[in-house]
């Protein structure tokens, strides 16, 4: 069976109120993996990204940093970041950061429409080079209001939107009728870890 395209999720995860991959094209550097199988497909996308400190903003927890190709962005560390100011102009920051959504047929559903959050971190000892992780999990279930065979489209209906999935695989397309149900959960992890400048090779 085809994969599900990126496209398609990011449709689904805007409409259904959920974070959305930035696009339907996996940055530099990603490593994407793919999988279905009759009523669930899985995308999940790890980027890893090692740049260099170049301005601190200590009351707004923000950072300026340099990746590898020269490129400039603001990154905010939040509070599951300790040791924030022991970070210096020069220092390495590595960010490693991973996402997976799943979506789920459910025939014959008879959930309530609803959309769940949890957030979980961990941080390094005090006194120790800062570093830190934060989690975070969204469930959603969503019927299925409408299914157009002709357009190979599914309309599903979340806890606060309507969204109009294209579906490429007939295979898939032909599992879904009025009725059922869609769960979808999405994952991201994102792990900061901070090296002294005397360490990266400056």
């Amino acid at each position: 069976m085809k994969t599900p395209s990126m496209l398609m999720i990011s449709a689904a995860l805007c409409a259904l109120s959920l974070p959305v991959f930035s696009d339907d094209k996996p940055p530099a550097g990603a490593a994407v993996v793919a999988s279905t199988e009759p009523g669930k497909g899985t995308v999940a996308e790890v980027v890893e990204v090692k740049a260099t400190v170049e301005a601190i903003d200590r009351k707004r927890h923000h950072l300026t940093i340099k990746g590898p190709h020269g490129k400039v962005s603001s990154l905010e560390v939040g509070p599951d970041v300790r040791n924030f100011e022991q970070i210096k102009v020069g220092d390495r920051v590595a960010v490693r950061y991973a996402q997976a959504l799943t979506l789920t047929l459910m025939k014959n559903g008879k959930k309530t429409r609803s959309r769940t959050e949890t957030v979980d971190g961990d941080r390094s000892p005090a006194g120790e080079r800062p570093a830190g992780v934060v989690g975070q999990r969204i469930e959603v279930t969503a019927d299925v209001v409408a299914v157009n065979r002709k357009a190979r489209t599914v309309t599903l209906h979340g806890p606060e939107h309507e969204v109009v999935l294209d579906v490429h695989d007939p295979e898939q397309l032909k599992l879904v009728k009025v009725g059922d149900q869609v769960h979808a959960v999405y994952t991201e992890a994102v792990a900061l870890s901070v090296e002294p400048a005397s360490r990266s090779g400056k």
